[in-house]
C-alpha cells in the first residue's frame, strides 16, 4: 500500500491561500459567517478552526486538502457534527464541512446505493423505500450516513442483519495525497478493511459510500410507553425477555423526561415515562407473538404495528434540529437484578437527564461476518447512552450527571466500546482489541504519514 502524501504541514500556516477553493464557501476567523459555519449539530460544541471550507465535489475536498498541507494546516473532515464534541484545538486545522457533497443513487436491480457524503438518512431511507427496499439507517432521520456507517451503525434491523458497516461495499475517500481513491475488498483491501470501523477521518476523506439495501417494504414496529413510576417491573420484563428475544427483533428501553412546553404532545408533557421501542423483521403472527411479553405489562400508549420501513427513522423521536446536547455512554453485560435495581436508582426522573437509553445487542451484532472490517460486531448484551441538556448554564451538571449513571453501572461494563455513542475520547485499546489496533495504526501510518487528518476519535 502506497500513498504519497503532501510535505508535513508545510511552512505558513496561511490559511486565507484556500479562498475560492470551495464552491460552499471558506470562512476564516474574523469573516462574516465564520461562527455559523463552525457552529456543528451538536450546538453545545464550540470548535475555534483555522478556516471553515465547505466544498461541493470531489475535486474541491482535494484541492482543500492540497493546499492546506502547503499551509502547514491539518484537515478535519465533519458530516452533520453529531458527535464533533471529541474534537478539540483546531486552532492549525481546517474544518471540512462535507454537508453540500450531497448525490443520491438507487441501483434497485443491484440492490445498492451510493450517498454522497453530505447525506443524511431521512432522503435516503425513503429513496430506498421507493424501490421496495431498506437501508441500515440509524435511530435519527438527520445524522450523517457516511459518520454513522463507518463507525458501526445500530440500526433497527441490528440484530437480524448485522451492523451498518458490514453492508458497505466501497468507499471513495482523498486521502494525503489529495487524490481520490475508490477502495472495495479488490481495490486497496487494507484501507477498505481500516475504514470500515477504523474511525475513516484518521485515514482521509470520505467522499460518497456504497452499500448494500435490503428488501425489506414493511416491518412491525413501534413503542410501549409507561409511566416511570412502573420503570422496575418494566426494565426487569424487558431485561428477562431480551436475553431470549429472537434475532428477529431490535428494541431499545429508555427512561424519558419532557418539559413541560408546548412543543411537546400533551400526553408527554412534563411527564418522566419508560419507553420500549423498536422492529420486529416478521409477520405480524410471529412480531404479535415475539412482543406479547412486553405487552403483557400493559401500557398507556401501544402503536405497535404494521408500518412502510420509511418510517422507522422517525420511531425514536430524536430531535430533528440542532441541539445543545450531550452524554456518556458504556457497554454493558448481562445484567442480574441488582443492575436493574441500580438502573431504576440512578436513572431516574430526578436523575438530571434528557434520555437514559440502554440498546438491546446480540443476535447478529455478536457475529461477526467473513470479510468484515475492523469492527464487524459488538461485545455485550446493551448499550447504554445516557444524556441531557448541555445549554451553558446545565452543561456541567448534565455531563455529571451522566457520568453518575454510567460509573453506578460500571460493575456491569463488558466488552469494547462503541464509538459512536463516545462523546469524548477515550483510549483506542477500549475500543479495539489488541491486533485491530496494531493493524490500523499501521495503516494509518502508511496512509497518513505525516499526520495530515484529524478525527473525533484518534488511533493514538
Amino acid at each position: 500500500m502506497t500513498f504519497e502524501t503532501t510535505s508535513a504541514h508545510g511552512e505558513g500556516r496561511d490559511a486565507a491561500s484556500l479562498r475560492g477553493l470551495a464552491g460552499g464557501g471558506v470562512f476564516l476567523p474574523g469573516d462574516e459567517g465564520y461562527d455559523r459555519a463552525r457552529t456543528t449539530w451538536a450546538l453545545g460544541v464550540d470548535l475555534r478552526p483555522a478556516a471553515v471550507a465547505f466544498p461541493r465535489t470531489a475535486a474541491e475536498v482535494s484541492a482543500v486538502v492540497r493546499a492546506a498541507a502547503v499551509a502547514g494546516l491539518r484537515v478535519a473532515p465533519l458530516g452533520t457534527g453529531h458527535n464533533a464534541h471529541p474534537l478539540d484545538d483546531l486552532g492549525s486545522t481546517v474544518l471540512l464541512r462535507m454537508n453540500e457533497l450531497t448525490g443520491l443513487e438507487v441501483d434497485a436491480d443491484r440492490r445498492r446505493i451510493r450517498a454522497g457524503a453530505g447525506e443524511v438518512w431521512l432522503p435516503v431511507v425513503e429513496a430506498a423505500g421507493a424501490h421496495g427496499l431498506a437501508a441500515m439507517h440509524g435511530s435519527s432521520p438527520d445524522t450523517g450516513v457516511v459518520g454513522y456507517t463507518l463507525n458501526g451503525g445500530l440500526s433497527w434491523y441490528a440484530r437480524s442483519l448485522g451492523l451498518a458497516v458490514n453492508s458497505v461495499t466501497a468507499v471513495e475517500i482523498v486521502t494525503g495525497s489529495g487524490e481520490l481513491t475508490r477502495v472495495d475488498a479488490d481495490h486497496e483491501p487494507d484501507l477498505f478493511w481500516a475504514l470500515r470501523g477504523g474511525n475513516a477521518a484518521n485515514f482521509g476523506v470520505v467522499t460518497a459510500l456504497e452499500f448494500t439495501a435490503y428488501p425489506i417494504e414493511t416491518a412491525y414496529a413501534g413503542m410501549l410507553v409507561f409511566d416511570v413510576t412502573h420503570a422496575h417491573r418494566v426494565l426487569e420484563r424487558w431485561v428477562d425477555w431480551s436475553s431470549t428475544a429472537p434475532d428477529a427483533v431490535t428494541t431499545a428501553y429508555r427512561h424519558l423526561s419532557f418539559p413541560p412546553i408546548p412543543e411537546v404532545p400533551e400526553l408527554f408533557r412534563g411527564r418522566s415515562l419508560a419507553v420500549v421501542d423498536g422492529a420486529v423483521v416478521a409477520d405480524d403472527a410471529e412480531a404479535e407473538r415475539i412482543i406479547a411479553p412486553l405487552r403483557e405489562l400493559g401500557p398507556e400508549v401501544d402503536t405497535f404495528a404494521r408500518v412502510p420501513a420509511a418510517t422507522l427513522p422517525r420511531l425514536h423521536m430524536d430531535p430533528e434540529q440542532p441541539t445543545p446536547g450531550g452524554g456518556r455512554s458504556v457497554s454493558l453485560g448481562a445484567l442480574p437484578a441488582a443492575a436493574v435495581d441500580r438502573f431504576v436508582e440512578v436513572a431516574g426522573p430526578d436523575c438530571g437527564l434528557a434520555v437514559v437509553e440502554l440498546r438491546q445487542l446480540g443476535g447478529a451484532l455478536a457475529r461477526r461476518p467473513e470479510g468484515a472490517g475492523a469492527v464487524g460486531a459488538l461485545e455485550g448484551s446493551f448499550g447504554l447512552l445516557a444524556a441531557g441538556l448541555t445549554l451553558p448554564e446545565t452543561a456541567e451538571a448534565t455531563i455529571a450527571s451522566a457520568e453518575r449513571v454510567v460509573d453506578a453501572m460500571a460493575p456491569w461494563a463488558h466488552g469494547l466500546e462503541y464509538l459512536n455513542y463516545h462523546e469524548v475520547r477515550i483510549d483506542p485499546a477500549r475500543a479495539y482489541d489488541a491486533a485491530t489496533l496494531t493493524k490500523l495504526r499501521q495503516i494509518h501510518k502508511d496512509v497518513d504519514p505525516t499526520g495530515q487528518f484529524v478525527a473525533n476519535h484518534p488511533l493514538g
